[in-house]
């Protein structure tokens, strides 16, 4: 065991062994003891679970970990080394009921934090009664609950389904993003996010958003070899929904339709239903009792078909979901990969289908356009806010800076990440609990817009790449992924047709070979990193300017790209 000090001066003491952060704390000492304690004697944590506590228990930590990877555990062995006070940000209450099942079941002090919970837990968990407290963003958004579960002194803050984080589709829950500003006001604890979806674009956003960037990141598996990748595309749109019923009616066993808005999940619901076959809509805006009775019955197996938006499925683990369809072009690669990964889990066959049509990729590159606020602007929002305890509709707000309802919309979620504003009941905007002068919030907050507008765009054409390219899907969407893979998978619609593409060879940019996942520099756009190569074009994704697709015979020709 060595010792060193850290940046407080305190004696830092640590194991033997390395994690894939760096050395590990000598509280790994307890590990088995505490693995023990939550899955039995004699049990073994697999690889993923393993580096993901280790790194935990280090630093902040991001696990992209495959579906059924065991992630409650996780948390909780995590939880329990550093202190056995944890606190789980889950963002549905079936998830907050099968979570807190689990841990009383192992013999874990757990409850839930919630509307349907009430109040009580949080006053618990101050108290010292409980070891963990599953709660959801929302409640986390709120001051007096702040305060409340801050005087229990949290050590971990796991943050489940953390790609909600960096999803702004039409489900899209804003207080994910007061998780930073939360967090400083519990006190700083170990932040651990963990999904099974994130591609290297998206872990940095969520790093950012959850307000640590220089987190570790631990992957594994993000390929599903069983699931077998179709893209049908199609340009009419009465056409498209004929070919969804079509399909969905021809297969057997249950499975999902994804849609991207709520309007469609009725349209197609109706239709399925009209043709024959058992099929209900589930989106945000139902009444969270038609939500679940929706959930149940597809569970209980009484319902083969749900049509819903992203806002179903997290937590959805029923191992015999035959199929997933999409109807809509879905907003982002992780968001597709994510939804995909609903079925197969019992390890069999299964297949997932995408109906793309060019133009339903309008709807968000309308999102990524448009004017943005200015600072200076948003420091005259901050500067209003602080001056109403009671804070201001924000209706009121945009028409006193001058800018429009739209650009303080889109700006709204970036003054909450820095904690320069808070979102109240009524669409008040309050003060936030960054006291910094009002020009370094409206700074931060405008260059963070800025990001979030390239990284939309940017999605949008790795989608679009992903469906409309030629080539092996599978290498496609893997290296989007972040997995660089040189065999063809032959379990996808360009592999049964023959059409595998060429990776290239690979020896890297400065040869004129970029290779995926390869840092790389442009003398314009700076440094930047490869995402997919196919036969004549790469996609690199830089720093500032987001993703750009260049022609492999021009960089051979001009060496735009370098090696790092």
């Amino acid at each position: 065991m060595t010792a060193s000090s850290g940046a407080d001066g305190t004696d830092r003491h640590f194991s033997d062994v390395t994690g894939p952060c760096g050395p590990v704390p000598a509280l790994v000492d307890g590990l088995d003891a505490a693995t023990a304690r939550y899955l039995g004697d004699g049990a073994e944590l697999g690889d993923g679970q393993r580096d993901a506590i280790l790194a935990a228990l280090t630093t902040d930590t991001l696990a992209v970990l495959p579906p059924a990877a065991g992630k409650t555990a996780i948390y909780t062995i995590a939880g329990d080394l550093l202190g056995r006070r944890t606190i789980v940000v889950s963002p549905t209450l079936s998830l907050h009921r099968d979570q807190v099942a689990h841990l009383t079941d192992a013999g874990i002090a757990a409850a839930a934090l919630n509307s349907e919970a009430g109040r009580g837990a949080s006053a618990a968990f101050a108290a010292g009664e409980l070891e963990v407290l599953i709660t959801s963003p929302e409640q986390l958004a709120r001051p007096d609950v702040l305060h409340e579960l801050a005087a229990g002194s949290p050590t971990l803050l796991a943050v489940d389904e953390a790609h909600c984080v960096s999803d702004w589709g039409p489900d899209f829950r804003p207080d994910y993003l007061a998780l930073a500003p939360a967090a400083r006001a519990l006190g700083s604890p170990r932040i651990l996010a963990l999904t099974a979806t994130a591609s290297v674009p998206a872990r940095e956003e969520i790093l950012d958003l959850l307000g640590v960037p220089d987190a570790c990141v631990v992957v594994r598996d993000v390929d599903r070899p069983r699931t077998h990748l179709t893209v049908q595309l199609v340009h009419d749109e009465e056409a498209k929904w004929d070919h969804v019923v079509d399909a969905v009616t021809g297969a057997s066993g249950a499975g999902i339709v994804y849609v991207t808005t709520r309007g469609h999940t009725t349209l197609v619901a109706d239709r399925l239903v009209e043709a024959g076959g058992s099929a209900r809509a589930y989106h945000g805006g139902m009444r969270a009792k038609e939500r679940q009775e929706v959930q149940d019955a597809f569970m209980a197996g009484e319902l083969d078909v749900v049509v819903a938006t992203s806002a179903f499925g997290m937590g959805i683990d029923k191992p015999d979901v035959r199929w997933v369809v999409h109807g809509d072009t879905p907003t982002s690669v992780d968001a597709y990969h994510q939804e995909i990964g609903r079925a197969g889990r019992d390890g069999e066959r299964v297949s997932a289908v995408l109906f793309h049509r060019p133009q339903d990729l309008a709807r968000p590159k309308l999102f990524a356009s448009g004017r943005d606020a200015r600072a200076a602007a948003l420091a005259t929002v901050v500067e209003a806010i602080r001056l109403h305890d009671d804070g201001v509709a924000q209706a009121e707000l945009a028409d006193a800076a001058g800018l429009s309802k739209a650009a303080l919309s889109r700006a709204v979620p970036a003054l909450v990440v820095g904690g320069g504003v808070a979102q109240a009941p009524g669409r008040r905007l309050v003060r936030g609990v960054n006291d910094a002068p009002a020009r370094e919030v409206a700074q931060a907050a405008a260059q963070l817009v800025v990001r979030s507008r390239e990284r939309q765009r940017s999605k949008v054409e790795l989608v679009r790449r992903y469906a409309e390219g030629t080539g092996c899907r599978r290498r496609t969407l893997l290296e989007v992924l972040g997995e660089a893979r040189d065999e063809p998978c032959g379990n996808c619609d360009r592999c049964d047709a023959g059409d595998v593409g060429d990776p290239g060879e690979r020896s890297g940019a400065s040869h004129g070979e970029p290779a995926p996942g390869e840092a790389v520099t442009h003398d314009e756009w700076g440094h930047g990193v490869v995402q997919t190569v196919s036969d004549d074009t790469v996609v690199v994704l830089f720093d500032d300017a987001g993703y750009r697709t260049l022609s492999i015979p021009v960089l051979r020709e001009r060496g735009l790209l370098t090696s790092v």
